[in-house]
């Protein structure tokens, strides 16, 4: 894949026939939800996340991934002490953005794209805010083809948790910004 641009639109209602079909991909529902979503689901549970640009509210800022200007992919970061039962499991401190992504077209998955990807996103969108001096991420143990992405961009494993309600662990990876600014 030669020529990679990647760059990173908000989230918007538009996006939403495209959230369907990646959040039924069999590689996005065994990593990232674990379940069939319907139309109505992916309503429900991004459209937050839309009317956060225009509203206060939702502390989830999302994003889609484009290859190119091709929408492949979702990406979201949030800060931990938005989420004090999450931010109190993981401890990374009042400073640490959280960030979770998939990729959803399959003709982009597993070409490399993870860590180009993330480091971008990490560059231009999370640590752009000053205030970040961290970025947490967590992957499922298994999924170890995330965790050796992760760690091509300089992730380090911290430790691994069990958020009440979710049915696997999360094995937690930290940067700091000073690590690839």
């Amino acid at each position: 894949m030669e020529n990679i641009n990647i760059s990173f639109n908000k989230l918007e209602l538009i996006d939403f026939d495209l959230m369907y079909k990646w959040l039924n991909t069999e590689s996005v529902k065994k990593w990232y939800f674990k379940k069939d979503w319907t139309y109505d689901d992916v309503v429900k549970e991004f459209t937050p996340y839309v009317l956060k640009q225009k509203t206060t509210g939702e502390p989830i800022e999302s994003f889609t991934i484009l290859y190119n200007d091709i929408k492949i992919g979702y990406i979201q970061t949030y800060l931990l002490k938005d989420y004090p039962e999450y931010d109190q499991l993981v401890q990374a401190g009042e400073d640490s953005a959280g960030l979770d992504l998939f990729i959803g077209e399959q003709d982009y998955a597993h070409k490399g794209l993870g860590s180009i990807i993330i480091l971008e996103f990490l560059r231009n969108i999370v640590f752009i805010n000053s205030n970040i001096k961290k970025c947490i991420i967590g992957p499922e143990p298994k999924n170890t083809v995330a965790i050796k992405a992760y760690g091509k961009v300089g992730f380090k494993y911290i430790k691994t948790i069990q958020v009440p309600e979710e049915d696997e662990p999360e094995y937690i990876m930290e940067i700091k910004r000073e690590e690839i600014v």
